[in-house]
């Protein structure tokens, strides 16, 4: 994910990347149970599901590390942000934990 499909096979093993996503028939099987998510956020103090407050929008970014790009967007000016939540984008695992996800065996991203 991110720039590594960009590289070179070689190139790629060398930084520890797969060279190809996990095939969904290879995929972890995950679980049916969506993961428990607290109702409100730790640094903002909203609610951390919908429903949200009328005129907002939902915004999924997925980039690889849901850390930082949490953070970054509780600093975008204006006052946009009402809430921020991270977990995974894409891929085949049903509610994949962050385990699952590092191990690069669910095809997914991290995202916010």
């Amino acid at each position: 994910v991110g720039f590594l499909p960009l590289l070179p096979p070689p190139l790629r093993r060398a930084m520890g990347g797969p060279t190809a996503m996990v095939s969904q028939e290879r995929a972890l099987p995950g679980r049916a149970e969506p993961l428990r998510v607290p109702s409100k956020h730790v640094v903002l103090r909203t609610p951390m599901e919908g429903p949200w407050p009328a005129g907002l929008q939902v915004c999924i970014c997925a980039n690889g590390c849901f850390w930082g790009s949490e953070k970054g967007m509780w600093r975008l000016p204006g006052r946009g942000i009402h809430s921020t939540a991270v977990g995974y984008a894409g891929g085949f695992t049903p509610n994949p934990t962050y385990e699952e996800v590092c191990s690069g065996r669910t095809g997914h991203t991290e995202a916010v």
